[in-house]
């Protein structure tokens, strides 16, 4: 007669079965590996959970803060004007945010921003908006500036460029100072300076010619950085192939946009210094030996005759 499972074998099995599922699906609800609080301080989140964010502001309501499509910020004004806009500040964390905020900038740009509130916290899941204001000096000269909203939180900087237009009569003027040759480190040298009132994007011809011709032709290159209006910038051409003994004359020939076309020139002789002190050291040795050794012969020549 065969044997029949018993009850309790049966209902074993599947309490068995159904412990087996439960401790699965709480290990698998268990906290997830890597997960960390968040900066501020909050519950854990997710590495990959979105950070909080400053933007141009797009206006009120729940559109998002560049469906205006503004990267950055514009404000055009004459002198003394007060120009207004207003920043967004986004929270998407589940922690409040407190952010500062500061206005910076070449040649103190910075400061003509002021914020309504150079602090604040965000709440979690959250886009505030801050009014701030650019106040152009009543002596500032006409042309384009460069500044930088900052706001700092949790650890980190976010940045948004403000462009900056001071009304008035547009004026490309450049010049290049200071040229010099550094044998040593194999370059040439130079200063460029903005004196108008426009952004300038400059290029450069550099020729050097020595005592038996031309020694280096080196066509029209950009210049690695912009110059805002009133903006210095020394700056530097790698010149490998530096003759060992010549008297060289370079000559620097910059230009931009709005007719500029600078000239600037220097002259410099090329030679080893330590190889002709050490040959005029040994040359003055030579001298003062052979001086020593006619005074002494000469002295015992007259002690001789004595």
């Amino acid at each position: 007669m065969p044997l029949k499972p018993s009850t309790w074998s049966t209902r074993g099995t599947r309490a068995l079965c159904a412990g087996a599922a439960v401790l699965l699906a709480s290990w698998c609800a268990g906290p997830v590996q890597g997960a960390r609080a968040d900066d501020a301080g909050g519950p854990a989140r997710s590495a990959d959970a979105p950070a909080w964010s400053i933007a141009p502001s797009a206006g009120s309501g729940s559109r998002p803060a560049r469906s205006d499509g503004r990267p950055y910020f514009y404000a055009e004004g004459a002198p003394g004007a007060v120009l207004k806009d207003t920043l967004s500040v986004t929270n998407p964390g589940t922690a409040p945010r407190t952010v500062s905020l500061r206005g910076a900038g070449p040649a103190g740009t910075g400061k003509w921003l002021t914020f309504a509130r150079r602090q604040l916290t965000v709440p979690p899941r959250t886009r505030a908006e801050v009014p701030f204001t650019v106040t152009v000096p009543s002596g500032a000269a006409p042309g384009d500036r460069f500044g930088e909203v900052v706001a700092r939180g949790g650890g980190r900087d976010a940045r948004v460029a403000v462009r900056l237009r001071v009304s008035g009569p547009a004026l490309a003027a450049l010049t290049v100072e200071r040229v010099r040759v550094d044998a040593g480190a194999r370059r040439i040298s130079y200063d460029l300076v903005n004196r108008g009132t426009t952004v300038l994007a400059p290029k450069v011809v550099v020729r050097a010619d020595g005592m038996f011709g031309e020694l280096l032709d080196r066509r029209a290159r950009a210049v690695p950085r912009e110059l805002a209006p009133g903006r210095r910038v020394s700056l530097s051409e790698p010149w490998d192939e530096v003759p060992a003994l010549d008297s060289v004359d370079v000559r620097l020939t910059v230009t931009a946009a709005g007719g500029v076309a600078e000239r600037a020139s220097a002259s410099a002789w090329i030679v080893p210094w330590p190889t002709v002190v050490g040959s005029a050291a040994g040359g003055a040795a030579v001298l003062v030996g052979g001086f020593v050794w006619v005074r002494r012969r000469r002295r015992a020549e007259v002690c001789g005759d004595g």
